[in-house]
């Protein structure tokens, strides 16, 4: 292997760095790591040329991008379609509950009954599909045409298009208001005029907003994975300070000193571990901030009734167990207690298995 094949320090720092700043991978590299094992080093920088940083390639995560520009457009328009839906049902139960509160006029009647019927008849030849093939029967023996000779009046149709369409704004005035005065209480007093005003700004609004808890959330992980590399490399500067206070008490220990040093010592000790227990506190910390009062309690139920449930199959199969030596000298009728009681004993295993792991992730 040549020489000029390996890593000098300060190109081995250079190109920890560079694999840092690419946050790549996601793991604690130390300076010593990269010059022990150079050619892992120019992996590193090769393949981090090559993927991002959620770990796709360049190409993938170009496509998967694109995949989801797409997905946007889609779903937009079916939130459209989906939003103009459930509007158009509301007033269909709005309409219900006034007629059981105050007397309509004619007008109102006939315009929601016209909608109601041209909804239900659209809704129908949709579930009839766009062509019925000739060795499939229709639905019901029904055929398009028979659900369009169901429809409104054109006249009637057309009065209640032209109706529909104020209804429909207004509906979407009032439910914007609702948000907007969900979202500031403030603007309840403020007039329509104003309250247009603002809900025309509080989609950017809410994406600010969004994008502020994001960048938030982002910059919270970030210094949780800075925390935890500088805790983990505290943690080596200590136990590397103790180890050559150690050595230099063994080596450069006076007679007379003998008592001094070792109090000195006990004291490093306990700081260390002070330390140490400091930074369990600070692991503890984080783990109470993630697990509330809350969810610890239901997990503490969780274990019991998964004890519970353990003692009772354990019991069931010293019960199946008992039935087996007694009943051992039978023939098929022995099999089947032996199939109940392979099953009691799986089902104790499976338990016994679900309890360690809900030990060890609540530990």
């Amino acid at each position: 292997m040549a020489s000029g094949d390996f890593c000098s320090p300060g190109q081995g720092m250079e190109i920890l760095q560079q694999v840092c700043s690419k946050q790549f991978p996601p793991c604690n590299l130390r300076e010593e790591d990269l010059l022990q094992n150079p050619y892992f080093s120019k992996l590193l920088l090769s393949l981090s040329q090559h993927m991002d940083e959620s770990g796709l390639s360049l190409l993938l995560a170009k496509e998967q991008a694109q995949a989801w520009k797409e997905i946007r457009l889609h779903k937009t328009t079916w939130l459209r379609s989906e939003i103009l839906q459930r509007v158009i049902q509301e007033l269909l139960v709005d309409y219900y509950v006034k007629t059981q509160d105050t007397n309509l006029t004619s007008e109102d009647k006939k315009f929601h009954e016209t909608l109601e019927q041209r909804l239900l008849v659209t809704e129908l030849t949709h579930l009839l599909g766009p062509s019925q093939e000739k060795e499939i029967p229709p639905l019901l023996g029904l055929e398009k045409a028979d659900l369009l000779e169901l429809m409104p009046p054109s006249e009637d149709f057309v009065q209640m298009k032209a109706r529909l369409q104020l209804e429909v704004e207004e509906q979407l005035k009032r439910k914007c208001f609702t948000l907007l005065c969900y979202h500031d209480p403030n603007s309840d007093a403020d007039s329509e005029t104003l309250k247009a005003a603002k809900v025309w700004k509080l989609a950017e609004v809410l994406v600010g907003e969004k994008q502020q808890c994001q960048d938030a959330k982002n910059q919270q992980k970030e210094q949780l994975v800075l925390l935890e590399k500088k805790s983990a490399t505290y943690s080596q500067v200590l136990l590397r300070c103790l180890a050559l206070l150690q050595r230099l008490l063994q080596e450069h220990r006076l007679k007379t000193q003998s008592e001094l040093d070792r109090i000195n010592a006990q004291y490093l000790e306990i700081k260390c571990s002070a330390m140490i227990l400091k930074l369990r506190m600070e692991e503890l910390k984080i783990l109470s901030d993630t697990y509330t009062a809350e969810k610890v309690e239901v997990h503490r139920l969780i274990r019991d009734r998964l004890e519970g449930a353990i003692r009772l199959q354990e019991q069931d199969m010293e019960k199946s167990r008992q039935v087996l030596n007694t009943y051992e000298v039978l023939g098929e009728e022995f099999d089947r207690l032996v199939k109940e009681y392979t099953q009691l004993k799986q089902a104790t295993e499976n338990k016994r298995w679900a309890l360690q792991e809900f030990n060890k992730a609540y530990h």
